[in-house]
């Protein structure tokens, strides 16, 4: 029988409230709901841009998915591939966005009917990384559906339920001397259990965007 889903909540903290609704659930797809945590390893090799250079496994190395990158220096579409190639979704950044925001479709399409969620900066000037998370049907979005909050650069973000204290995912560090003699960027993360986690492995994807953009500047 499937677990009913727990809340984490950071230490010394507790919920002030009734959990919000859209902590957990199909955000993608079913298939990648487990009632159970699911960990994720991300391996990014730093010194390519080609299919392949950024994998996502599962603890037992099974390929679970990979980024398509852009082609020809076109830095506004990626698409997130299962293990078989095919596309799960498509991320797309708007260009002439204030708040640098990425829109997110069903497999690999562009279509606004296929409009899953849109990812913004929660403001322009940040020192950590802050980005809010609106569902499709959230239009108005003046409540986020999820948040990111952390540090890219330490490989320590956590993924909220809206505007709550219950984590739905965390980042961990995962940095050896063989991973970093063989330019690559190891880290892992914690899906707690019935979290769509395709949904937040695209985060992930779209948090890589987001510091390659920033260090670029």
């Amino acid at each position: 029988m499937e677990q009913p889903y727990v809340y984490a909540y950071p230490q010394g903290t507790g919920p002030s409230g009734p959990p919000p609704p859209q902590a957990g659930g199909v955000i993608v797809d079913p298939r990648y709901c487990a009632p159970y945590p699911v960990d994720l390893a991300i391996v990014r090799k730093m010194m390519k841009l080609t299919d392949g250079n950024f994998v996502i496994t599962d603890v037992n190395g099974n390929l679970l998915f990979k980024v398509k990158e852009p082609v020809f220096g076109l830095h506004d579409k990626r698409i997130l591939l299962d293990g078989s190639g095919n596309p799960i979704v498509t991320l797309r950044e708007k260009m002439v966005s204030m708040h640098d925001r990425w829109q997110v479709f069903r497999g690999g399409s562009t279509e606004q009917r296929d409009l899953l969620y849109t990812v913004k900066r929660a403001s322009m000037l940040q020192l950590k990384t802050k980005l809010d998370v609106f569902l499709g049907h959230n239009k108005d979005e003046k409540r986020c559906d999820f948040r990111v909050k952390g540090s890219w650069l330490e490989r320590s973000c956590v993924v909220y339920a809206g505007e709550s204290d219950a984590i739905v995912a965390q980042m961990h560090r995962k940095h050896t001397v063989q991973s970093v003699f063989l330019g690559k960027d190891n880290f892992s993360v914690t899906v707690y259990p019935n979290v769509d986690y395709a949904f937040i492995a695209s985060l992930v994807v779209i948090l890589d965007d987001v510091n390659r953009e920033d260090r670029a500047a």
